[in-house]
């Protein structure tokens, strides 16, 4: 007599997998209606590019908090692929940007002008930043990476920093008293990314520090569906 095959066993290395494959290129999707909706418009006022600086900011941290404390491969490889899409996006806003320009004067990284950090004139400025913030973080993570409190502190420091990412976009709005501009559909996966990657954090015992934050930006996000009905409903605005 043949006795029941348990698939339960087979089924769950093929649910970790699908789940691996969707952090690894989920959290891109919500920015693939973001570049088309830019796109689109020929306008990213609407769209805060300091998201872009939050992410680039936190993935490259988290990579090197990735040498002191091995997690989950799947977010290594995550915050690379992370780093690339910010890249390509702040390529579109800086393109658009210098066509719709008024003003000829330029402002660069190397000028460290504080009053224009993150408002800087080329695309190669952002990379600068970001070759910058690379070569200090593999220095400071070289001399220090025995050091558990180091370790510790750079990985908080890259979640608490990815955790406030809707902020910027949250103040763009309210700024604008608009969300035209920023995708909704953006936001939603933004959503809908953070609740499945907070539960996924929690089912594969990741360090806290993962799914505090991931609970923080569902409550940021929640917020800023919040003011797309809030604003739906005021037709005068910076955009008309």
């Amino acid at each position: 007599m043949d006795l029941p095959v348990d698939d339960s066993e087979d089924s769950w290395p093929l649910l970790s997998l699908a789940s691996s494959f969707f952090i690894v290129f989920g959290g891109v999707l919500p920015y693939i209606p973001q570049y088309q909706e830019i796109k689109r418009t020929s306008n990213p006022d609407g769209f805060s590019t300091l998201v872009c600086l939050v992410l680039l900011v936190a993935n490259i941290l988290r990579i090197f908090f990735w040498f002191g404390k091995f997690f989950e491969f799947p977010l290594l490889l995550q915050s690379i692929l992370m780093i690339v899409t910010m890249l390509v996006l702040l390529s579109l806003c800086c393109s658009l940007q210098n066509v719709n320009r008024v003003s000829t004067k330029q402002h660069h990284f190397t000028d460290f002008e504080l009053d224009y950090f993150w408002k800087w004139s080329r695309f190669e400025d952002y990379v600068q930043f970001c070759f910058s913030l690379t070569i200090s973080g593999a220095l400071l993570t070289y001399l220090f990476l025995d050091i558990p409190a180091y370790v510790e502190g750079i990985g908080l420091v890259a979640l608490l920093t990815e955790a406030t990412l809707g902020i910027p976009q949250l103040l763009q709005n309210f700024k604008n008293r608009s969300t035209r501009g920023m995708s909704v559909k953006m936001v939603l996966l933004w959503t809908a990314g953070d609740c499945f990657k907070t539960g996924y954090f929690v089912l594969k015992a990741t360090p806290a520090q993962f799914w505090m934050c991931g609970t923080l930006q569902i409550c940021i996000d929640l917020a800023i569906i919040l003011q797309v009905f809030l604003y739906a409903q005021k037709p005068h605005s910076k955009f008309g």
